[in-house]
């Protein structure tokens, strides 16, 4: 069974993103990048059901500027087997990424097709989504378990009232919630020996996807300062003070 993981270079979750003086764009200039923190869960429980010897080959996929590199060299050291880079410098956004990886996935015929549930730079929650329409497949979406068994799989995810379970046909379309695997620490020796695995450098043009942008960004701002909060000395002040604020 082939699995294909999707991962996306973002800016790392430890870092305060500021926006540019303009509002023109978020600044990451000399900011520390790294993986997804949802698509690395993605590669875990990927390498997972490959040491369970329910996966017997996984290719991760990436797409972005060159230095996505990086980012994939990751998921080899992780334990994925191949990458595929679709370079580009452009800004692509949640439809033509999900056009992208249907593309490869149409080539390399996977069983299993793992995403983070979202990327935590546009929050988008999309691209799983869509993928599963473009594919016509079944999607198991903010998954706590995945388990692989009698040619299906069974996804455990959160609900409003506690937990539902689906069970999928394969191929299937499933991603990745926090609660689902903690993802393990990648040592330099493995980082080393990821130099050595195929990665496959492409463009979105030969995979006939147009990555023209389709929305327009009017403005970037930052959220504003959360104000200082005030002490009260009864509950009947706390309840004025609530009413006034017309809370209750």
């Amino acid at each position: 069974m082939k699995a294909l993981v999707a991962v996306k270079r973002v800016v790392d979750f430890n870092v305060k993103v500021r926006v540019k003086s303009d509002g023109s764009d978020v600044d990451i200039d000399n900011v520390k990048m790294s993986m997804n923190p949802f698509d690395e869960i993605a590669v875990e429980e990927a390498v997972r059901l490959k040491e369970a010897g329910k996966v017997s080959e996984i290719v991760a996929v990436s797409i972005g500027g060159k230095k996505c590199e990086d980012t994939l060299r990751t998921a080899l050291a992780m334990g994925a087997d191949r990458a595929v880079h679709i370079e580009t410098e452009s800004a692509v956004e949640p439809l033509a990424v999900a056009k992208l990886i249907k593309a490869v996935a149409e080539k390399e015929q996977p069983q299993l097709l793992l995403l983070g549930k979202q990327a935590i730079d546009d929050d988008a929650n999309q691209t799983a989504q869509m993928l599963a329409a473009l594919l016509n497949a079944p999607q198991g979406t903010f998954a706590g378990k995945v388990v692989l068994e009698n040619g299906e799989v069974l996804v455990t995810r959160e609900i409003d009232g506690g937990l539902e379970t689906v069970a999928l046909k394969l191929p299937a379309v499933i991603s990745t919630d926090l609660r689902l695997n903690e993802p393990r620490f990648v040592k330099l020796p493995n980082l080393m020996a990821a130099k050595k695995k195929p990665l496959e450098k492409t463009t979105p043009a030969e995979w006939g996807v147009d990555v023209a942008g389709r929305l327009k960004t009017l403005s970037y701002a930052e959220p504003k300062a959360r104000q200082a909060g005030i002490r009260v000395n009864s509950v009947e002040e706390l309840v004025a003070k609530l009413q006034a604020a017309k809370v209750i």
